[in-house]
């Protein structure tokens, strides 16, 4: 995988830029909204990197915020390198928004902390799985459209073998394991690709058992992105049937980071995962 920056995550630092120069010049997101004629989601999708800019509302920012000529130039060939394809957006009729976005900032996450409570995450599925999984919630959509899905969702597993390899901790619960998506054949290969890549140094497996009754990750799935550097924050991705949502408030962050926490306490050890997982083989031979 290449080490350039994803254009999802240069979008962010562009974000995160335009949001430091609106906060040094002491005006809030209404503020600037009002003053250009804007509506505040609309500041609010550049400063998240849930859209891009263009240079002419650029310009129109540099010039509220009088912003010194040097840190315009700097900053608009910044928004010029995030306006660059990335391999996904090629499949761009076949992914919802946030999705796509997620895949951006999955691409260049050094940590990933994910909860499955009913299937398997991305990043874990064969190909197989994967296409069991698409096929059964793409009713009504062209063959091309689901098979581009399957290939997407297969391509995001290159981030594993990236150079440096993001941090994976993955907690299941365990009708994730117990349940044979695409019948016995499928779910047994699926469960031996899932202890090949537990085998790797840098991922953790923990599997939370029924017996455990009701804990912190009742209320559904959600995957936690960290990121190298300080000015890059963490992301919580929530999947959906209508698309994904994404909560990067500190205090929602941390709610869920701490729910992550309390999942690991409750869940079996990576070791005892691992064998659970094994004796699961051996029930869908």
């Amino acid at each position: 995988m290449s080490s350039k920056p994803s254009p999802t995550l240069l979008r962010r630092q562009l974000g995160a830029e335009l949001r430091r120069l609106r906060e040094a010049a002491r005006k809030t997101a209404a503020d600037v909204a009002a003053e250009l004629k804007w509506s505040e989601s609309k500041v609010s999708r550049i400063e998240t990197a849930n859209s891009s800019v263009r240079n002419p509302d650029l310009t129109k920012l540099f010039d509220l915020y009088q912003t010194a000529e040097a840190e315009r130039t700097r900053i608009t060939a910044l928004a010029a390198q995030s306006r660059q394809r990335a391999w996904w957006e090629a499949y761009g009729d076949a992914l919802l928004g946030a999705y796509e976005t997620m895949i951006g900032f999955e691409s260049e996450a050094s940590d990933v902390y994910i909860y499955d409570a009913v299937i398997l995450h991305g990043l874990l599925q064969t190909v197989e799985y994967a296409g069991a999984i698409i096929n059964s919630v793409s009713v009504g959509e062209r063959p091309d459209v689901v098979n581009q899905r399957v290939s997407v969702r297969m391509a995001r597993q290159a981030v594993l073998t990236r150079d440096p390899p993001p941090r994976i901790w993955a907690i299941l619960d365990e009708a994730v394991l117990k349940r044979p998506v695409g019948g016995h054949d499928v779910m047994r290969r699926q469960l031996m690709r899932l202890l090949e890549i537990a085998d790797r140094p840098t991922v953790t497996l923990q599997m939370v058992p029924f017996d455990r009754g009701a804990h912190r990750g009742i209320d559904g799935a959600f995957t936690v992105l960290d990121f190298v550097g300080e000015t890059e924050q963490s992301l919580v991705y929530c999947d959906g049937m209508t698309g994904g949502v994404f909560r990067n408030r500190p205090e929602e962050v941390r709610r869920y980071l701490v729910a992550f926490e309390s999942l690991r306490t409750v869940a079996l050890s990576h070791a005892e995962t691992l064998d659970y997982i094994q004796r699961a083989i051996r029930e869908y031979e």
